[in-house]
C-alpha cells in the first residue's frame, strides 16, 4: 500500500474548505482536500452569494457581534477580487457591485438616523431617484431604498477560482468509506482500501458542511455539536431583464425578503429569494411555498409581472455549531480535538475568518511533498446551481 505523510487534510470542498487549503498551501503546509460528491455542491452552491457587510444584522437598531465580527469581510473579497487580496478571485464574476435594502414605505427617522451613524457610515448610503436600479425605478415605487456596500457574487466561479491554484491537491473520495487509525483521540492514517492508498496526518480539518455529522460519528467526536437551520428557498425562472439584489425590510429584525437574481444558460434570469420567506416556509407543501412567494413579490413589486414565470423550491439546511435555541452563531467557528479541527464559516462571506481560525491551530511534520501516489484518486467536478436542473 502506497503511504503519504501530510500536514493537513481538508475534508469538505465548499468555499470554506477551498479557501482553507489555498491559504495553507500559501502558509507553507502540505494540505489536500477531499470531496466526496461536486465541489462546493453542499450549501456553497445553494448560497445567494451575498458577501454580507453585517447591516441585515442590525435591523434592530443595535449593532451586535456578528455585525461587528462580518463588517470587514467585504474589503477583503474585493481585495481579493482586484488581486491583490489573501486568494486570487480575479476570475470571478461579480453578479452586483453593491446589495440594496428597500422598504414599501417609510422607515421612519429612528432607522434612517441609525443608518446615518459612525458605525454604519460608508457601509449604507440613501439612493436618490436618479440612481435607483430599474426594478425600483418604477413610478409605482414609494418606498426608501439604501444601497448597502456588499458584492453579490457568481457562486460557480468562486468555486473555479478557488479551485484552478490548487487542482493538483483536490481529489474525490469519501471519508464515511476510509479506515481510520486512532490513538489516544489522535488520527492517526486514513486508508483508502480500494485505491491502495494511506494518508498519515498531523492534522485532519472537517469543513464538510451537514457531512459532519457522520464524520463525527466515524470518529467518536461528541463534541463539538452541530444545529441545522432549515430553509425553503424559492427559484422564480423569467425573461424580464430586471436585475435584482435586495433585502426588503419591515418593522421586524429579519428581512421579510431577500432577492438575488442569476443567470441561466439559456439566456433567461432567476430570481432567487431567501429571507423570511424561505425561513417561515417549513411546514409549507412545494405548491404553498410557491403560492406564498408569489403573494409576497406581488405585494412588494406588484409593478413585475410574473404570469408568465417559472417557479420552483427546494429545501437546504444551514449547518452551524449548535446555539441556543437554534439562535444564528454570531461568527466563524473552528474547535481543535485532537488533532481533529471542527469548522464551519456560519456564511460563505465569513470563509476568510474561518481560515483566520484554523490555520493557527496546525502545525507542520516532516511530509512527502511527492503528490503522485494521490492520482488514483478521481477528481471532483464544480457543483452546477440548481436552477440549471430543476426547470
Amino acid at each position: 500500500m502506497n503511504t503519504l505523510k501530510l500536514d493537513l487534510v481538508i475534508v469538505g470542498g465548499g468555499v470554506a474548505g477551498l479557501w482553507l487549503l489555498n491559504r495553507a498551501v500559501k502558509d507553507g503546509l502540505n494540505a489536500i482536500l477531499l470531496e466526496k460528491d461536486t465541489l462546493g455542491g453542499g450549501q456553497t452552491i445553494r448560497a445567494q452569494g451575498i458577501i454580507h457587510g453585517g447591516t441585515k444584522y442590525a435591523l434592530n437598531g443595535v449593532l451586535t457581534q456578528a455585525s461587528n465580527t462580518i463588517k470587514e469581510m467585504p474589503q477583503r473579497w474585493r481585495d481579493c477580487l482586484n488581486g491583490n487580496g489573501e486568494v486570487d478571485l480575479t476570475s470571478v464574476k461579480v453578479l452586483s457591485e453593491a446589495h440594496y435594502m428597500w422598504s414599501k414605505g417609510s422607515l421612519g427617522s429612528r432607522m434612517t438616523t441609525f443608518f446615518a451613524t459612525k458605525a454604519f457610515r460608508g457601509r449604507v448610503e440613501e439612493v436618490s431617484k436618479s440612481d435607483r436600479p430599474k426594478v425600483f425605478s418604477n413610478s409605482k415605487f414609494k418606498g426608501s431604498l439604501y444601497r448597502l456596500n456588499e458584492l453579490v457574487l457568481n457562486v460557480p466561479t468562486v468555486i473555479d477560482a478557488l479551485r484552478a491554484p490548487v487542482e493538483d491537491r483536490i481529489f474525490k473520495a469519501d471519508l464515511n468509506q476510509a479506515e481510520i487509525q486512532i490513538q489516544d483521540q489522535q488520527i492517526q492514517s486514513i486508508s483508502f482500501k480500494e485505491h491502495d492508498l494511506t494518508l498519515e496526518i498531523a492534522q485532519l480539518v472537517l469543513t464538510s458542511g451537514e457531512g459532519y455529522e457522520s464524520i463525527a460519528s466515524q470518529l467518536a467526536l461528541e463534541q463539538p455539536e452541530m444545529q441545522k437551520r432549515p430553509l425553503h428557498m424559492v427559484m422564480v425562472k423569467h425573461e424580464h431583464d430586471l436585475p435584482t439584489f435586495a433585502h426588503c425590510i419591515g418593522t421586524g429584525s429579519k428581512p421579510v425578503a431577500t432577492i438575488t437574481t442569476h443567470p441561466c444558460s439559456d439566456g433567461k434570469q432567476v430570481w432567487y429569494l431567501g429571507g423570511d420567506v424561505a425561513e417561515t416556509g417549513l411546514d409549507r407543501s412545494p405548491s404553498e411555498q410557491i403560492q406564498f412567494a408569489k403573494k409576497a413579490i406581488s405585494d412588494l413589486l406588484p409593478w413585475v409581472d410574473l404570469s408568465d414565470a417559472q417557479w420552483s423550491t427546494f429545501h437546504v439546511n444551514r449547518a452551524e455549531p449548535k446555539q441556543s435555541s437554534l439562535a444564528r452563531p454570531d461568527s466563524a467557528f473552528a474547535q481543535k480535538v485532537g488533532n481533529c479541527i471542527v469548522a464551519w464559516p456560519t456564511k460563505l462571506a465569513l470563509s476568510p475568518d474561518l481560515a483566520d481560525q484554523v490555520l493557527p491551530l496546525c502545525e507542520k511534520i516532516p511530509s512527502d511533498t511527492d503528490l503522485s501516489p494521490l492520482t488514483v484518486l478521481p477528481k471532483p467536478e464544480t457543483a452546477q446551481p440548481l436552477w440549471e436542473s430543476e426547470f
